[in-house]
């Protein structure tokens, strides 16, 4: 299992932009081979954004990152975020 998690930090007022960002990128996920689920989540406390997105492995991931990428190529994070996305990487132990 491959996990790939992003932090996100909104800026006030653009919490939904960021938040239909990330519908599309998890929206373009669906349908590869490798993909079993993702989640868009929001912190209740400090209203940070967390994208959850869960693979077979990295390598299906990899292949279906183009068309992530794609979805949302014309994103403005410069305007919807405060700093950009803390970005994990996880295996399963």
């Amino acid at each position: 299992m491959f996990v790939h998690m992003s932090i996100h930090t909104p800026r006030a007022g653009q919490e939904q932009a960021l938040i239909d960002s990330m519908h599309r990128y998890s929206q373009a996920m669906q349908g590869h081979p490798g993909y079993q689920r993702a989640h868009a989540l929001r912190d209740r406390d400090s209203g940070r954004l967390v994208g959850l997105a869960i693979w077979d492995s990295e390598s299906a991931w990899s292949a279906a990152r183009p068309a992530m990428q794609a979805a949302i190529e014309k994103d403005d994070f410069d305007a919807w975020e405060i700093e950009p996305p803390t970005v994990f990487h996880m295996d399963e132990v």
